[in-house]
């Protein structure tokens, strides 16, 4: 085979293949996770009927949305209603393209890549392709003819643009300490500089932290959803295959916010302390913790957060969640760009 072809066709084809079925497969398994610590939080058993200890509800919960009868409203506008599902569910599968799991590891004398493409301006392309998936929600819930999901969408629409903009400023200041767009750049900053980011930039992980939590539409931010004031908020009227593509970008979303929470102030695929352990973790007792590993370590972490979250605070009410961001998170971010922009001014000079 001409080494042309394996490079640039065959190769990304297979890491394509398994990048989606590995995130697919996760995000199965994470509703399975949620519901089981959820019910272990709430004193009770959770799913525990499909397999050994529930293993196999996942499996269920899909062949079950996949035979769902289909419904489409008779007032709806039927091709925005079908377009909607995709417009959240694309954009949340291609963002993982961008994102750097672990080290380069050669296999066959063939260095590998752990990520599809390495892009110089990775950060601004996953915070466009990110603003899409507001258009799947706003346009599900307008052409579903529906009050409930109209205001749902609304909701979303409201909520998702406002935390945005913290977000985008809690991003730019782990630019500035990185200088670079690269989110492989931003890993190997963190390497060079014997830190993760998140010690000088404690406050800047807060608020993109916060407003992550907003964008993913989950507790106590799940306003587009309330479920008690809207039935179920924009997608009330979708069914079967499409009401579970929404279900799954939720998902999807939530493990990029994770990962890109783990690329940008938590080292990436590096080691804990680089700095203080360095001779620990290169001693052969810890030599064979591959980096993909502790990528993965912290990812969870964060997915746990999601899960702890929505067993412990009640939801705000709307004009809360919209003081928050515009009234505390919005001045906080503006400040912390300062603020790092100062202290780098002051390192470098």
């Amino acid at each position: 085979m001409p080494e042309a072809v394996l490079n640039l066709l065959l190769i990304p084809l297979i890491k394509i293949v398994v990048l989606l079925g590995v995130v697919l497969l996760i995000v199965a398994y994470l509703t399975y996770a949620e519901r089981k610590i959820l019910a272990y939080m709430q004193v009770r058993l959770g799913p525990n009927r499909v397999g050994p200890k529930g293993w196999l509800q996942p499996i269920a919960d899909g062949l079950k949305l996949f035979v769902k009868e289909d419904l489409i409203p008779g007032g709806a506008e039927r091709f925005v209603f079908l377009l909607a599902p995709g417009l959240i569910m694309v954009p949340a599968l291609l963002m993982f393209a961008v994102i750097p799991f672990g080290e380069p590891f050669k296999v066959g004398g063939r260095t590998i890549t752990p990520y599809l493409a390495d892009v110089n301006i990775a950060i601004l392309l996953l915070l466009g392709i990110s603003s899409i998936g507001v258009f799947g929600i706003i346009l599900g819930g307008w052409s579903s003819n529906s009050k409930f999901s109209l205001m749902g969408g609304l909701r979303s629409a409201a909520q998702m643009i406002s935390y945005e903009i913290p977000m985008g400023f809690a991003v730019v200041s782990v630019l500035m300490m990185a200088g670079t767009l690269s989110l492989v750049g931003i890993v190997e900053a963190q390497r060079q500089a014997h830190i993760w980011f998140v010690l000088p930039g404690i406050l800047a992980f807060g608020i993109y932290w916060i407003c992550g939590v907003a964008e993913t539409n989950r507790n106590p931010f799940d306003l587009p959803e309330a479920e008690a004031e809207l039935v179920a908020g924009f997608h009330t009227e979708y069914s079967g295959m499409k009401f579970a593509l929404f279900f799954l970008a939720e998902y999807a979303n939530m493990m990029v916010i994770s990962a890109l929470a783990t690329v940008m102030f938590f080292g990436g695929w590096l080691p804990p302390f680089p700095n203080l352990l360095a001779g620990l973790w290169a001693s052969p007792v810890l030599a064979w913790i591959p980096g993909v590993v502790w990528f993965a370590a912290k990812m969870g972490f964060f997915l746990f957060c999601y899960i702890w979250f929505r067993g412990t605070f009640p939801r705000y009410r709307f004009d809360q969640l919209m003081a928050v961001g515009w009234k505390w998170l919005l001045p906080l971010s503006l400040a912390n760009v300062m603020l790092v922009g100062v202290l780098m001014l002051w390192w470098k000079g």
